[in-house]
């Protein structure tokens, strides 16, 4: 598993390493003369902080970006606690003791974090992990000194201890422990996520800031993205804010990548990261390697992962085609802080998989009675984001801006195979470039974001015969509101004005104009049990049409597409005692004319539109111990389109049969002896929502095991073991596609798979 290259096309391969070399490696070594052996300013060293009295969730955001600190803590700890004004040239540790002065909340800092809030006389490092010393873990990061995750009421974070706890090979992986975010597919290079039922492409998807357009092919993944890069991923099921960006139809996902701060050890200022795993299954090796590191307001990383591998064996222990394994991927940041607290980025990440896969990647085989066809073919599709972003850490009072400029493209090329034998190349190609600029006014209650946004989007198809481009530009105007007004309350509210103009093939130009507003709240009914709630109405414009199937004798109409508009709706209530949490929630989601075009004009072209219902409700429980946790959650999610039940082949590009899916996590350290052990468990029963004719999707049970050593003679060493698919069961992901139609054999995942990780930080 992971990210795939294939040894095919070396020049290619030679050609992309080192573009990546440079974008990732280089900005290292032009560091390396600044940052040279001269130690780093230590964590203690003062900096300069101006953060107005405020509610203490707020207050910890702006910390952590004077800080560069990240901040770890539980929702329940800041409700009702407004901060302490901090001013002048102190050190993180003297400027939170300020802060959090006559709240009789504890705290620590340690290696880069600053963790709020302490049970049973051990501080919690947040994202639902256990700390090596033993200390409880919290389930939600609210506060991440990046700024990544806002706490809206269907807000879900997933933060670099989980990410850690995980050990991720993929985005399944990434989101294992939620059952609202399922992940079709068992290849990376095909993968798509879904919220509540919905394709991604129906949200707001950025990383690092970056909005992303990577509507490409459907047998292709919309996003490809090495888990290994991640640093945190923040999902707004439905309900989305103004902020998140235009098109957050169903909600929004933000990635965020790695940066030195999160890598470097307690007190250095350089440091290297090796990491290793070994998958049995198919004798698959990825190793990872980081060089990075900070010195007087510089920062420095480049991150380089490789794997390379066979095809790996399903449940049923047949070989699955076109699943092998030859990676490359990187990530290159650099970043300079002036005193001033002016402070600017600068990150490049990219990724690349050329490698032979099923002739649609999505599925293990499609019988289309094309003999000619092979069951497996070349696929090349790259992947890169390049973000500059400009933020001032020492914001003072209605002065906290930041700009972000950013370029993403996905291209995807594939050989087409003609009756007569002869072969031809055709390549589609998505790309962005988008940015905005924003201000957040820090009020006593809150704050107020507020800015304007754009992107120009590109979606193009490369054919000798048959070329074609549509595109959209938009402008978008913004503001959010994130109040406590008065005690126990917490309301968000928020609108945008977007104006689009859409080109199609024939150069027609179509004009729309739109408004989206959201509203959310909590309000704490008892100290124990909070009641929540939210709305949102989207306009998203016109979205592109994929690229392998536009058709330049598409003929739009005088008026073109309808712009596409959503609502979404959330209920839910949560209980927290003494360790205990239960929660639940309902949701809906209407999507009005969805656009999924069609290459042949008769059967809808560039017009077709569709309507959308995704309904359901998650309940969930768990209990953190001292050096523990469990977590229980089940979601039932109903995807109908035009009326009837969902199917896989619209969710290529809308939505996806779900059905109902129950996860269990837990895990438990054993802080004597630095032994953490732990696993998962997803279930999902037989679900039969689906069209008439087609078969039920069929139940599985999926067991997964850890084992995790950090011995304390060797403290910069970890050691991991795990076992994934325990029972060797034969199955599908519940979104992957065809598993309902009689002439699709669907992807396989894995069988019983052993893993053996080390990873040296220094």
């Amino acid at each position: 598993m992971g990210l795939f290259i294939s040894a095919n096309g070396r020049h290619a391969k030679a050609a992309f390493a080192a573009r990546l070399l440079a974008s990732a490696a280089l900005p290292l070594l032009a560091g390396t003369f600044t940052l040279g052996v001269i130690p780093a300013v230590a964590q203690e060293a003062a900096r300069s902080f101006n953060i107005p009295a405020q509610p203490l969730d707020a207050a910890l955001n702006v910390f952590g970006r004077q800080s560069g600190l990240q901040v770890s803590l539980a929702s329940s700890t800041s409700r009702g606690v407004t901060a302490r004004p901090v001013s002048g040239s102190l050190t993180p540790q003297q400027a939170l003791s300020q802060l959090l002065s006559g709240t009789g909340i504890p705290f620590r800092i340690s290696n880069g974090t600053a963790i709020v809030g302490e049970a049973g006389g051990n501080a919690a490092v947040g994202g639902g992990g256990v700390a090596a010393d033993g200390s409880i873990v919290l389930d939600t990061i609210t506060i991440e000194g990046q700024g990544i995750g806002q706490g809206g009421v269907a807000e879900t974070v997933i933060g670099p201890q989980q990410l850690e706890r995980i050990n991720p090979t993929d985005l399944a992986d990434v989101f294992r422990d939620e059952p609202g975010v399922q992940v079709g597919s068992s290849l990376p290079a095909s993968q798509k996520v879904y919220v509540n039922g919905i394709e991604e492409t129906n949200l707001a998807v950025s990383i690092d800031g970056s909005r992303q357009n990577n509507k490409v092919f459907h047998h292709n993944a919309t996003n490809v993205i090495d888990p290994a890069l991640l640093r945190a991923v923040a999902v707004d099921a439905g309900v989305a804010p103004a902020d998140a960006g235009p098109g957050a139809l169903a909600g929004s996902i933000a990635y965020e990548t790695k940066n030195a701060h999160d890598l470097l050890l307690d007190g250095k200022s350089i440091g290297a990261l090796v990491s290793s795993t070994y998958n049995f299954n198919s004798n698959t090796v990825t190793t990872g390697l980081a060089a990075y590191g900070v010195h007087n307001g510089m920062e420095i990383l480049g991150y380089l992962n490789f794997g390379k591998g066979d095809n790996f064996t399903a449940g049923n222990g047949d070989e699955v085609e076109g699943t092998e394994t030859d990676l490359i991927s990187g990530l290159g940041k650099v970043a300079y802080e002036f005193e001033s607290g002016d402070r600017f980025e600068l990150s490049h990440d990219r990724v690349l998989d050329d490698a032979p896969r099923p002739f649609r990647a999505n599925a293990g085989f499609v019988d289309t009675g094309r003999p000619w066809e092979p069951k497996v073919r070349d696929y090349r599709l790259e992947r890169q984001n390049t973000v500059f972003t400009y933020t001032d850490t020492t914001p003072e009072g209605w002065w906290d801006p930041k700009v972000v400029l950013a370029y993403g493209a996905t291209d995807v090329t594939v050989p087409v195979f003609l009756r007569d034998g002869s072969t031809y190349d055709v390549t589609g190609m998505t790309s962005t470039f988008n940015g905005k600029v924003e201000n957040k006014f820090a009020l006593d209650m809150g704050s107020v974001t507020a800015g304007v946004d754009f992107y120009s989007d590109k979606a193009r198809l490369h054919d000798l015969s048959e070329p074609g481009i549509e595109k959209a530009r938009n402008i978008g105007l913004y503001a959010q509101a994130r109040l406590e007004p008065w005690e126990k309350t917490r309301l968000s509210f928020g609108a945008r004005a977007d104006h689009q103009r859409f080109t199609g093939v024939d150069d027609s130009d179509f004009d729309n104009s739109g408004l989206s507003a959201n509203i959310s709240g909590e309000y704490d009914l008892t100290d124990y049990l909070t009641a929540k709630a939210g709305f949102s109405h989207v306009w998203a414009g016109i979205p592109l049409a994929e690229n392998f199937i536009i058709n330049p004798n598409w003929v739009y109409g005088p008026d073109g597409p309808e712009p596409v508009t959503a609502n979404n709706y959330i209920l839910g209530l949560e209980a927290n005692y003494e360790g205990f949490t239960v929660e639940g929630s309902v949701f809906r989601t209407d999507i009005n004319n969805a656009r999924v075009p069609r290459y042949n004009q008769a059967a809808g072209g560039p017009l077709f539109a569709r309507e959308v219902y995704s309904r359901g409700f998650e309940i969930g429980a768990g209990y953190d111990w001292l050096t523990g946790y469990v977590k229980v959650k089940y979601a039932h999610i109903d995807v109908d389109i035009d009326g009837h039940p969902a199917d896989s082949d619209s969710g290529n590009y809308i939505a996806t049969p779900v059905g109902n899916i129950i996860t269990i996590v837990a895990a438990h350290t054993f802080a004597d002896w630095g032994l953490t052990v732990g696993g998962d468990v997803e279930i999902a029963p037989e679900y039969d929502h689906v069209a008439v004719g087609y078969k039920p999707y069929p139940a599985y049970e999926i067991v997964n095991l850890f084992a995790e050593y950090k011995p304390e003679q060797m403290p910069n060493f970890t050691f991991r073991a795990e076992v994934q698919n325990l029972f060797d069961e034969e199955y599908s992901s519940r979104a992957t596609y065809g598993q309902e139609f009689p002439n699709v054999t669907p992807l396989y995942e894995p069988g019983r798979s052993f893993l053996l990780s080390a990873k040296a930080t220094f």
